[in-house]
């Protein structure tokens, strides 16, 4: 028995950590909970085994300290956060005052030489000290950030069954989701230029995406992609990752679960991060191709020339695009129209009044 733990072990101690995941509205982070694992740690340390955990939703797993019995406990410590004089604290400084009571990693705001409900107290914060915050020495291993970028609802789009889908991907395991949006008209996810884009989809580890150009910059980036096309049997992310020799890619109207579960987990090795590259390097010596005939029509007199002269020479708009055109000059004059009639049924409303009154003060005259 060594002097560190042998009072523990003589005196059958047991121990309750509480802390504000033991309140249902007690604002738990993930830091309180990174403490709290410190905690037991340092129990285990000192030789303190037999220890129970306040949780209440929607943690579970614990006891309810507003029902246990405050003498099976010898201690008590409240880890991590504020601690004021504000009713939960009241509550739970009442239910242990027969057991020793000890703080850890708080913040408290009142001056400790008026008021100190603890026995013992290692304060974060105090008017007498401050600690560096124990998180600092907690273990958690860190878990893959997973991107995913999604098209908006549009008409004919199968975006519910692929976001469903997706969302099944990320249930299945811990990972750490971040929402990504390519527009720039309105941005979900307060992205306001392409390179804060392009910048957030290559920090992930895998992007999950409904999108085309998700799909390609994740790629462009060696970021390892699943991407699903929202079009009944596939269309422009169909043919771009086929293009590029992406080994997978999925329509929204023939997913299967397992496929993309197995789909998800080549992303997470080093052999997707390889094929990324490979794309990328294929795509880049394919386009170079593309740019040398780019500038060789803008600079001859090839089939762009050819196809202008053309073109002009019918001098007449396609069928198609007369019909639109004549449908949305229609829709024009009629919206002209409704406006003008609003403007004149507010005026008359505005006008209203005063012509009352007017009225009524010529009758009174007569």
């Amino acid at each position: 028995m060594t002097p560190e733990n042998s009072f523990a072990e003589e005196e059958q101690q047991k121990v309750l950590i509480a802390g504000w995941f033991s309140f249902e509205h007690g604002h738990a982070t993930g830091g309180d909970i990174l403490a709290l694992e410190v905690t037991r740690e340092w129990l285990r340390d000192a030789g303190y085994v037999n220890c129970d955990i306040a949780f209440d939703p929607p943690f579970a797993g614990g006891v309810n300290w507003r029902t246990v019995d405050a003498k099976a406990y010898s201690h008590v410590i409240f880890v991590c956060g504020p601690f004021e004089q504000k009713i939960y604290e009241a509550e739970f400084l009442a239910h242990f005052s027969s057991c020793r009571l000890v703080g850890l990693n708080l913040s408290i705001p009142a001056h400790l030489s008026e008021w100190n409900p603890f026995d013992l107290l290692y304060e974060r914060n105090s008017t007498k000290a401050v600690r560096p915050d124990m998180v600092f020495l907690s273990k958690r291993a860190k878990v893959p950030v997973v991107g995913v970028c999604l098209v908006e609802p549009y008409p004919g789009g199968l975006d519910r069954e692929a976001n469903e889908a997706i969302q099944r991907l990320v249930d299945s395991r811990e990972v750490a989701v971040v929402y990504i949006d390519t527009r720039l008209d309105v941005n979900g996810t307060h992205l306001r230029t392409p390179a804060e884009i392009e910048s957030l989809i290559a920090r992930v580890d895998v992007l999950l995406t409904t999108r085309l150009h998700g799909a390609v910059m994740a790629i462009k980036n060696g970021v390892p992609v699943v991407p699903i096309d929202p079009e009944a049997g596939g269309a422009k992310i169909v043919d771009q990752m086929k293009r590029i020799g992406w080994p997978f890619v999925f329509t929204a109207d023939a997913l299967n679960d397992e496929a993309l579960t197995k789909a998800f987990d080549y992303c997470f090795t080093e052999e997707a991060r390889t094929k990324a590259q490979a794309c990328r390097l294929f795509a880049i010596e394919t386009l170079e191709e593309t740019r040398k005939d780019f500038i060789s029509q803008l600079n001859s007199n090839g089939s762009l020339e050819e196809n202008f002269l053309l073109r002009t020479k019918k001098n007449k708009r396609p069928a198609w695009a007369e019909t639109l055109l004549k449908e949305a000059a229609q829709t024009e004059t009629a919206s002209k129209k409704n406006k003008a009639k609003s403007l004149a049924k507010k005026a008359v409303l505005l006008l209203l009044p005063g012509i009352v009154f007017y009225a009524a003060k010529r009758m009174r005259r007569r």
